[in-house]
């Protein structure tokens, strides 16, 4: 097993740096080594340790861990994208979580990252028309992690959700890349209505705590929605919004919001 994980880091620098993470973990603290070998050192890839990752927390008595395992993995063998997304997921929240220490922490500690992982394996079944399947990780993504993702909702890459406690996000959804947004977001709908009826959120954007972006709106690439902003209104690329209902209050301040976290609004004059 050591060889073909040699073998595997050769070309997979994230799971490289996570199996070298997870050793000095178990030298630094003891008592975790099983909880670390099982969860990382006893597969020989990322797709491998999140689909054991998944399983173990979604698992219950009405459909077990073994049988959860072998649906994650069929997932990871047909769609490389899943685990591609999940080392970009990685990447951004080692970048931008001042938190994140170690590439090793969300795969094994962050709820927001282990969410999005099962929310993609979700999403696989929904696509592949096993809805029923699809619902019941929604439920249990839920139960377990308080985050509500439809899986007919479609997010990029690069996602990073601080705390992720509270997230409600919407079938119609769509999450461009690169995008960051804290606890308690919602994206929803605005009436009863069965088609196209969520936000779209565009490349690039920050959404801060308890933001509330309802209706089929477009949110321009690299702007910012304020903390506990209501947004019912298209936001153009760029730009800052605030309040409740949320106005524009500025320019974004800097290309990337999504990736400096910066979500203080400052006047001028």
């Amino acid at each position: 097993m050591a060889q073909t994980q040699q073998k595997i880091a050769e070309v997979d620098p994230v799971w490289q740096r996570i199996c070298a993470e997870a050793e000095e973990a178990i030298k630094e603290e003891p008592l975790i080594g099983g909880f670390v070998h099982s969860s990382v050192l006893h597969h020989t890839s990322l797709e491998n340790a999140l689909a054991y990752r998944i399983s173990m927390k979604l698992s219950s008595p009405e459909m077990s861990d073994q049988m959860l395992r072998e649906i994650a993995d069929r997932a990871y063998a047909d769609e490389p994208s899943l685990a591609e997304s999940a080392r970009a997921d990685i990447v951004a929240i080692f970048d931008r979580d001042p938190a994140c220490l170690r590439f090793l922490q969300p795969l094994l500690f962050f709820k927001g990252f282990q969410a999005i992982q099962a929310y993609r394996l979700g999403n696989y079944l929904w696509k592949a028309g096993r809805s029923d399947l699809a619902y019941y990780v929604q439920m249990r993504v839920s139960e377990i992690f308080g985050v509500d993702i439809h899986p007919g909702a479609t997010i990029g890459r690069g996602l990073m959700i601080d705390h992720a406690h509270s997230i409600v996000i919407g079938e119609t959804a769509v999450v461009g890349d690169n995008v960051s947004m804290l606890h308690s977001v919602t994206l929803g709908g605005t009436g009863k209505e069965e088609e196209d009826r969520h936000p779209k959120i565009g490349d690039g954007v920050l959404i801060g705590a308890g933001a509330k972006v309802l209706g089929n709106i477009n949110i321009g690439h690299c702007s910012r929605i304020a903390a506990g902003s209501v947004v019912l209104d298209h936001v153009e690329p760029m730009k800052t919004v605030a309040g409740v209902p949320a106005k524009v209050v500025g320019e974004a301040g800097c290309s990337q919001p999504s990736r400096t976290m910066d979500q203080l609004l400052r006047t001028h004059g």
